[in-house]
């Protein structure tokens, strides 16, 4: 995996609430991305995260650090991964639509090359919120989670916040 390492987590209990106390925790993973767009299961990573938390019901809330990046749910299959690409490609944000595709969006007028990067996040979403139940993330039998990254080689970071009791 391209996991360089994970920040501490943080941990907060506030008193009584209703009986039971509410906790709250958080944490980094953070990724070298190899390639200036790839997929990455991240499942794995925030189960373990969970299991080291005592939170029996509540919410981990999962989030891009970067304004070209995407969390999203979705089935582990290299096909489907491939057909999000194309679809972020052909129909979304196209890298290249013309042969001076730089001029096509006005973010690159400012020197960067990135604009459709930045669509494709849009497109996708930065951030997924997954229920907790049982002490387990609540996926359906084929969902996972996954990082979408579309500008990057170089480390990337997503956020991981677990709200429950």
């Amino acid at each position: 995996m391209r996991e360089l390492g994970r920040d501490p987590a943080t941990a907060q209990e506030p008193g009584p609430m209703g009986g039971s106390a509410m906790k709250s925790y958080t944490t980094y993973i953070t990724f070298n991305t190899t390639k200036r767009q790839e997929i990455i299961d991240i499942t794995d990573q925030l189960e373990e995260f969970l299991r080291e938390r005592p939170v029996e019901e509540g919410l981990m809330l999962v989030s891009a650090m970067h304004i070209t990046a995407s969390v999203f749910v979705n089935d582990h299959e290299p096909g489907l991964w491939q057909d999000i690409q194309d679809w972020l490609e052909g129909v979304v944000a196209p890298w290249d639509h013309h042969p001076a595709c730089k001029d096509d969006y006005l973010h690159n007028q400012t020197g960067e090359d990135n604009g459709a990067a930045h669509l494709r996040s849009l497109a996708v979403g930065h951030q997924v919120l997954v229920p907790i139940t049982n002490g387990r993330m609540d996926l359906g039998p084929w969902q996972r989670v996954f990082y979408g990254e579309w500008d990057g080689r170089r480390p990337k970071r997503v956020v991981v916040k677990i709200i429950g009791e």
